[in-house]
């Protein structure tokens, strides 16, 4: 018998945090809808937007992950979900597996050119305004934290992070911007935004108390024992777990995701602060959002 769930209904969507992810509070920003899933959906009205998201998804195919001997949990890909934005178009109109850090920062290239290609064909089709999110500080994940422990202090920064995973999410990033600029002056007619969710979200972990997460930045609200309260044979939502009663006071819901007021943090810096290139201008857009609402009506 389970003993809590590990994801959530909000508003007849399926979230796995305690609340709304970063995604739902640029929605509400916006003075749009809350994005109703792409998957396991039929005859939805998507006219104030669709979200493609899977949890886990990967930017590349499964196939790229297994001649490279490394294991993935999910074949909702990139190019799977940007085939679903494309079917959808008529209507409108890994760490884990034993690898080195050597050979992952290998396979980046190829995940930047995938997302690339993805921005250039959403270009072709119409889209104006993109914003494309970096990597999370993911050496601070209490999944990392606990699959990836070392003996070796030298392997973690003041934080408490795993320092060279958190390099590995940077280099990412580093690779992304670049590719970024080299796409704004191809397309200067579109605004292609980068979110630094790296810059906003290390922010959590350090101030957590002065941002009020006193329960824990680097252990999960939800799970089964250990240093990180993330244990592999008991997850979130199963027989050995159980929830911490106030989420409100922890960064991570389950080890892989964050809570509500973590997201909300997020969305606020991108939103609000100086966490864009280039800055965005929310009064402006959301202003759009309501006259585009109203003249369709």
């Amino acid at each position: 018998m389970m003993s809590t769930l590990s994801c959530v209904t909000i508003l007849t969507e399926r979230r796995c945090s305690d609340g709304r992810l970063i995604v739902d509070f640029i929605a509400e920003a916006l003075g749009i809808s809350l994005m109703p899933l792409n998957l396991g959906h039929s005859n939805q009205d998507f006219k104030q937007g669709v979200n493609f998201a899977v949890s886990g998804a990967t930017t590349l195919d499964l196939a790229v992950f297994e001649e490279k001997g490394v294991h993935v949990y999910t074949n909702y890909s990139l190019g799977v979900q940007f085939a679903w934005f494309k079917q959808l178009l008529p209507s409108l109109y890994a760490l884990r597996s034993g690898k080195s850090v050597q050979e992952l920062r290998a396979i980046v290239p190829h995940v930047i050119d995938t997302i690339s290609s993805t921005i250039t064909e959403l270009i072709d089709e119409g889209a104006v305004t993109l914003m494309v999110p970096g990597n999370l500080p993911i050496g601070c994940s209490p999944s990392y934290l606990t699959v990836l422990q070392s003996q070796n202090k030298d392997d973690y920064d003041t934080n408490g992070c795993l320092s060279w995973l958190n390099e590995f999410s940077q280099f990412h990033n580093q690779l992304l911007q670049n590719e970024l600029n080299r796409l704004r002056e191809v397309h200067p007619h579109a605004t292609i935004i980068y979110a630094d969710y790296y810059k906003v979200a290390i922010e959590l972990y350090q101030f957590p108390n002065q941002l009020g997460f006193t329960g824990g930045d680097l252990t999960t609200c939800c799970g089964g024992g250990g240093p990180y309260n993330y244990n592999v044979s008991a997850k979130c939502g199963y027989q050995g777990s159980t929830a911490c009663v106030d989420p409100s006071l922890f960064v991570n819901w389950d080890g892989v995701h964050w809570m509500e007021r973590a997201y909300n943090h997020i969305a606020t810096g991108i939103l609000s602060g100086p966490f864009t290139t280039p800055r965005i201008n929310i009064g402006c857009v959301s202003s759009k959002s309501h006259n585009d609402d109203h003249s369709s009506s």
